[in-house]
């Protein structure tokens, strides 16, 4: 969750002997198994899915080394859209090229997207349901825990030095008081990261001298050179992939149904999000609840619980608001189909973009790994994420603690107490903490 949180090298360096040590590249169909793998288990939000990343591709497979690594993820935490499928995709392409990151990224997505449809139809056609409605409003307090123990996580990691804190509470103000848009403070913290990391290092928690390729550096059989023929090819087939399905439906279903409209909507989404699924999810609430009217605000908070309790991408809870969006307004489709094919828009226009960003960017990052000024600013631009996720927080629990700005529900208020104290104190994982509230939601529904 938030997820853009690890790249502080010093979170999970390893030892000098670990990192000397060289990797060895798999070949391609252990790469595709092992993507497959992830997506099954991937649980845990944009932080889990790193980590496994991570202990896996780092430490126990030395498929790629820490620099990498972590330079990689570096580079994710700067596009807009979901940085773990944005890494795992980089890492494909590291290690097999374009069919390496095609095949890393939609193994990654793909059980999700299946996992979160089926659910997605459990709650439009039994949510109304009592004890399944008394389930999904049990959800709400669990989502508020896991946000607040995330925005905990990620300022302990990331603000290091006195100029990262300066930045996160800037961030927030940014977005809470001014509501400055997500893009400027991303900026604004790379501009001020850049010029800090030239002048004064320290007050950033970096280190005063650049780093230094090791033995561990994986190389590349022939390494991809950035022209401008490679980027327009790149961008020219990506934008065919992505807008020509989009397009289609709109000459099927008309440009004003809600198909379209919905993939549009993520797709510009896709392109001015920052941040992560935390980050996105206030800017598309507002669009799809309060806009477009797709859904309600307890429809998207039921989302954003179905999508922590499945693997993948937190970001699939996109797939969500297009399933219920297109359920809710089918124009002269059956419900079913319509939803099925607004999930499909949905997580097409979600995704896809992040394919263009990691094959158009990586040759230009490889290039440019040593640079500290270009690690100063990524480091900044982390910072400025723990604001954004402190107002998520914010958001979120204003909704699930006073909804429709009547009375505090003191029973989710209590509950997101126990569960934050429990993940913080007794590091109770994820799924239990939302299966548990889930099952405390229909025990409250049954006896109140």
């Amino acid at each position: 969750m938030g997820g853009r949180y690890l790249t502080l090298e010093a979170s999970i360096r390893m030892s000098e002997s670990d990192a000397a040590t060289t990797v060895r590249k798999p070949t391609f169909w252990e790469a595709v198994r092992f993507w497959g793998k992830l997506g099954l288990v991937s649980f845990g939000g944009p932080t889990g899915q790193i980590a496994i990343m991570h202990a896996e591709l780092v430490e126990k497979k030395r498929w790629i080394s820490e620099d990498r690594f972590l330079h990689a993820l570096n580079f994710c935490m700067v596009l807009p859209g979901p940085e773990a499928t944005q890494l795992a995709i980089y890492v494909g392409w590291l290690l097999h090229r374009v069919w390496g990151g095609i095949a890393a990224g939609v193994l990654f997505v793909l059980p999700a997207a299946v996992i979160l449809w089926a659910l997605s139809y459990v709650y439009m056609s039994y949510g109304e349901v009592p004890m399944v409605a008394a389930a999904f409003y049990g959800l709400q307090p669990a989502v508020l825990a896991i946000v607040a123990a995330a925005v905990l996580r990620i300022g302990s990691r990331a603000l290091k030095g006195r100029v990262p804190w300066v930045v996160a509470g800037l961030a927030f103000a940014g977005l809470f008081v001014l509501k400055v848009p997500f893009y400027l403070i991303i900026v604004l913290a790379a501009v001020v990261g850049a010029t800090g990391g030239r002048l004064f290092p320290r007050s950033l928690g970096l280190e005063r001298e650049s780093r230094v390729a090791g033995k561990g550096e994986l190389v590349l059989d022939s390494p991809v050179a950035p022209s401008w023929g490679l980027a327009v090819r790149v961008v020219a087939v990506c934008l065919v992939v992505w807008w020509v399905p989009l397009l289609a439906v709109g000459c099927w279903q008309g440009w004003e149904g809600t198909l379209f409209r919905e993939g549009v909507f993520f797709s510009q989404a896709a392109l001015v999000t920052f941040g992560g699924a935390y980050a996105v999810l206030p800017y598309v609430a507002e669009q799809a609840v309060q806009h477009y009217g797709w859904l309600s605000t307890e429809q998207m908070m039921a989302g954003l619980g179905l999508a922590e309790t499945t693997p993948g991408p937190l970001i699939m809870v996109l797939q969500f608001v297009g399933f219920v969006g297109a359920w809710q307004h089918p124009g002269a489709l059956p419900p079913m189909v319509a939803a099925t094919l607004g999930a499909a828009v949905a997580t097409w226009a979600t995704f896809v973009p992040s394919f263009l960003f990691v094959f158009l960017g990586a040759p230009y990052i490889e290039r440019l790994r040593h640079v500290r000024e270009l690690s100063a600013a990524l480091s900044c631009i982390t910072a400025a994420v723990v604001g954004v996720v402190l107002n998520l927080a914010v958001w979120f629990g204003w909704h699930v603690l006073v909804p429709d700005g009547g009375r505090v529900d003191v029973y989710a208020a209590l509950m997101a107490v126990v569960l934050f104290i429990g993940m913080q104190r007794f590091r109770w994982g994820v799924i239990p903490v939302i299966l548990g509230s889930a099952v405390c939601g229909v025990l409250y529904g049954l006896f109140y």
